[in-house]
């Protein structure tokens, strides 16, 4: 690694471990979970103005470490105070199934092998398994694991996997540790109401990673400031792997750690938060379409801009911009800085305790990924969703959704199958349950 590069490496960690004594208050997500309702006997519709979207009761309840002040009432009674045994297994499932009519098709980037399907039973979508609950006066742990995720029958797959201290060594600092979403800390993917996702967080690699994040309220403003191992959660090496049956593994790959925070305000009605990461990802070597991983690390840097606010709780509004920097990225022109840019705007209407309606427009820009004859061509996206929801239940609600693309379809126009090649034009039916 050049001097300058060593520099900047040690120029960030000075600030991510100076922030970290003073870092700020962020609220723990946990999506649409009835277990809360069970435990406090309460609805749902007190934590929530429409499943999963959370309402501001329902961020103060997440806020206080996911908790209320009577949570020892809930606890076996043990004669024991240095044990907080939860009264039962707190778990809860939710689960989604759906059919879909569609333009897109499954093409082989390398071949050019296609296979459509233009209507599709996508039944179950998936089904989680979510379990939380206090272990003391200041920790608590989350997690939830999917099963069949999008039709993967025999995969179970941990996602949000955390233990969460709100009051480190009495300093009004909290810690989170596990897995996380580092885009949580603007808008959380788990909660929203559209079917379509935030795709820019998606297309950023902003999403799960293993790490630790540092949060603190300072007066107006609200800090956070985290630490990952920048490589998702899916590996685990053998250490020592020439020895016969080592114990351990080893989660990162590379001796980097991606710095991450946000801080946010309120001015006036609108919350408004500055996001920024820096970090390293493998770079993606020359030909086959962009599929293979390279042979050194790139730095990856991200800039982000959020803001979001509600009308009398029942119109909520949200945006969310994304710059995005990854510099000799490409084994086949290392000296190049790829940039792209995309971001995401939504609005949920609260119509009433039966109907909620919802719009999410997504837009990215490809831009230097253009013409590189790689899948990274289809960051491209400028797409509208529009969403409708029944609720038969609080927690048990039918969906109905339409995107429309305003992208055309492109022709090949490379050696491989890349880029935006058909138009993403969907309607989808499904039912969506938490019990």
């Amino acid at each position: 690694m050049p001097p300058s590069a060593v520099r900047h490496r040690l120029r960030t960690w000075v600030l991510a471990l100076s922030l970290a004594t003073g870092a700020a208050s962020v609220v723990p997500t946990a999506e649409a979970m009835p277990e809360f309702a069970r435990r406090y006997s309460m609805s749902c519709a007190a934590c929530h103005s429409a499943f999963p979207r959370l309402n501001r009761f329902g961020k103060e309840f997440a806020a206080n470490n996911m908790r209320l002040p009577n949570w020892k009432d809930t606890t076996v009674k043990t004669g024991d105070p240095s044990l907080a045994l939860p009264a039962y297994p707190p778990f809860a499932v939710r689960a989604q199934a759906y059919t879909q009519a569609r333009n897109g098709r499954s093409i082989d980037p390398l071949t050019g092998r296609t296979e459509s399907a233009s209507t599709d039973f996508q039944s179950p979508y998936l089904v989680k398994l979510l379990s939380s609950a206090p272990l003391s006066d200041n920790i608590t742990y989350y997690f939830y694991a999917i099963m069949a995720e999008k039709g993967v029958n025999g995969e179970t797959l941990v996602e949000d996997a955390w233990f969460r201290h709100a009051n480190v060594f009495g300093t009004g600092i909290g810690m989170q540790l596990g897995q996380f979403q580092l885009s949580d800390l603007m808008f959380p993917r788990e909660v929203r109401l559209p079917f379509q996702d935030f795709m820019p967080y998606r297309m950023a690699g902003v999403t799960y990673d293993r790490g630790v994040l540092f949060d603190r309220d300072l007066g107006p403003f609200e800090l956070a400031l985290g630490l990952s191992n920048g490589n998702g959660i899916t590996d685990n090496l053998n250490i020592n792997s020439p020895g016969y049956r080592r114990p351990d593994k080893m989660f990162d790959n590379d001796g980097s750690k991606t710095v991450f925070g946000r801080i946010g305000t309120d001015i006036g009605p609108v919350t408004a938060g500055l996001f920024g990461l820096d970090g390293e990802q493998r770079s993606i070597a020359a030909g086959n379409a962009g599929l293979t991983r390279g042979a050194h690390d790139s730095d990856k840097r991200v800039l982000g801009l959020d803001l979001s606010g509600d009308i009398d709780g029942r119109i909520y509004w949200y945006a969310q911009y994304l710059w995005n920097s990854w510099n000799g990225f490409l084994d086949a022109d290392p000296s190049r800085d790829m940039r792209w840019h995309g971001g995401f705007a939504g609005v949920d209407y609260i119509h009433s305790e039966r109907w909620a309606f919802s719009a999410l427009y997504n837009h990215a820009d490809a831009n230097d990924f253009d013409r590189t004859d790689t899948i990274y061509e289809g960051i491209d996206m400028n797409s509208l969703s529009l969403t409708a929801s029944y609720y038969f239940m609080r927690n048990v609600k039918g969906v109905i959704e339409l995107n429309y693309d305003f992208l055309d379809a492109r022709r090949k126009s490379g050696r491989y199958w890349t880029g935006h090649l058909d138009q993403e034009h969907y309607i989808l039916f499904g039912l969506d349950t938490a019990f």
